[in-house]
């Protein structure tokens, strides 16, 4: 039988005891500093991403997927020699190579660019017979090639899925919450794209469908962390009537930050080991969310929260009083 308290088991296990029960805060003290400095870091992100203005991408290091070429899967006897693969490919002519491993050591993926004007068909079957007389036996999986128009269309139809995104978050908000709060989480959410996407043009990664994917995760990982501090702040709007603003939203942000905190940590480890473990192909979409999982928590402290207490939020608004029935609301 197991005579150990409660208290002498729980002391060390779990650990998330460790965190401290209530915190004290001044979160908007730093507002206007911290504020200043992330307006500045969305205008370099948006110069960095839009510079040199060339299609289709600007300064963002696009893949195959928008930039169009072809992609190839190819399996060797051995494990692959990346460097023999990306030398005998760079000799025809078939401009950005890039070669990764893929799945087991024996594997390999190329993305290439065929000559403008060729046949992308022939291209191909070029590399492959050139390749095999480097390689010796080689065994070609997927080859896909994505034309300049049809990569066009992707890209376009990513960025109108990213506006979609942003705009039905922002719709949310202002239904669930009022104009006020929604005009502070629809910056917030505007504030963690443009990071992310100057993240892509700083580092070079490669920009694909993926990174794609990532920010649309991004934007709901941010609005649902945004969420839970505009509830509080707004709960707290009822209970505290007479508390000046600044005060009040710092009392909201310390009592969900053990919340964020434990959500934020346990993403975090996940993605980060997929970022170690996960391959090449999966290494900028983890990045990109550890990244946004970080902005995301910070915006909604010192963004969306920032510009409630910039517009200010009377308690007799519909905003203060909510749109849910206090029993509604989260305990």
């Amino acid at each position: 039988m197991n005579t150990q308290t409660p208290q002498t088991g729980s002391r060390w296990w779990p650990l998330i005891r460790l965190l401290p029960v209530k915190t004290n805060f001044r979160y908007m003290r730093y507002a206007p500093l911290l504020g200043g400095l992330s307006l500045l870091a969305c205008i370099a992100a948006i110069f960095l991403t839009v510079y040199p203005m060339k299609p289709p991408c600007g300064g963002l290091n696009c893949g195959v997927d928008f930039r169009g070429g072809t992609v190839m899967e190819l399996e060797t006897q051995g494990p692959a020699n990346l460097a023999l693969i990306r030398s005998t490919l760079s000799g025809m002519d078939l401009g950005d190579v890039q070669v990764q491993a893929f799945g087991s050591p024996n594997q390999a993926l190329v993305r290439f660019e065929p000559p403008e004007g060729a046949n992308a068909t022939e291209v191909a079957s070029q590399a492959k017979a050139a390749l095999t007389r480097a390689l010796g036996q080689v065994q070609f999986g997927r080859t896909e090639a994505v034309g300049a128009k049809i990569s066009t269309e992707l890209f376009g139809k990513g960025v109108l899925a990213l506006v979609l995104g942003i705009g039905m978050m922002m719709f949310y908000i202002w239904f669930r919450f009022g104009l006020t709060f929604g005009v502070g989480a629809a910056v917030a959410l505007l504030h963690d794209v443009l990071l992310t996407f100057g993240l892509f043009a700083l580092t070079k990664m490669e920009f694909t469908l993926t990174s794609i994917a990532a920010i649309l995760t991004i934007i709901g990982y941010s609005v649902n962390d945004t969420v839970v501090v505009l509830d509080r702040i707004r709960e707290n709007l009822r209970k505290y009537k007479r508390m000046p603003l600044s005060e009040l939203i710092d009392l909201s942000i310390n009592e969900t930050l053990s919340r964020t905190a434990i959500t934020g940590v346990t993403g975090l480890m996940a993605l980060g080991v997929l970022a170690a473990f996960g391959g090449e192909a999966l290494f900028g979409f983890s990045i990109a969310m550890i990244f946004g999982i970080v902005v995301g928590t910070y915006s909604s402290f010192f963004v969306a929260a920032a510009v409630l207490l910039l517009l200010g939020a009377r308690r007799d608004e519909p905003e203060a009083e909510g749109k849910l029935k206090p029993a509604d609301a989260r305990p």
